[in-house]
């Protein structure tokens, strides 16, 4: 599983021009499923997510979590983060998960992130999405649960 996350001062997703998903000062998680996932890798790459320290105190030092600022959340799947450009220059996706069971995960995921910010705001899977966000800092971080679990 892979998160990329950019702190954000605002984000929005679109779906046929239509806003489904708003945030102001929080995070803008995209969210890349393998087939090998499983909901016990997705509880600790929440657990991990939530728990970053990566918003400034009153010193300007990256100490303070999603939480305790007060953040939102708004996550986008993107199966587009396992593409492999190992052989040629047409990415490969055999890495992904399937749709059903992406999806599956990904509704788990949302679910369970819900537990701690119950205004979670989402993509929707699949869909052709639009998304706009204006990135503070810029601060982008990958998490890959190769690396964390």
């Amino acid at each position: 599983m892979r998160f990329v996350i950019q702190r954000v001062i605002g984000a929005e997703v679109k779906v046929n021009q239509k806003i489904i998903g708003k945030i102001d000062k929080g995070l803008l998680v995209f969210v890349g499923i393998c087939g090998s996932d499983t909901e016990e890798i997705a509880d600790k790459m929440l657990k991990k997510l939530i728990g970053l320290r990566i918003f400034e105190d009153e010193n300007g030092k990256t100490n303070l979590d999603l939480k305790t600022v007060n953040g939102n959340l708004l996550m986008i799947s993107q199966f587009t983060l396992y593409a492999d450009c190992k052989k040629g220059n047409r990415p490969s996706f055999i890495r992904a998960g399937s749709p059903e069971m992406a999806d599956a995960l990904y509704r788990y995921i949302i679910e369970k992130g819900k537990e701690a910010f119950p205004d979670i705001q989402q993509g929707e899977f699949g869909a052709d999405m639009k998304i706009s966000l204006i990135n503070d800092g810029p601060f982008t971080i990958l998490l890959d649960s190769d690396q964390i679990c």
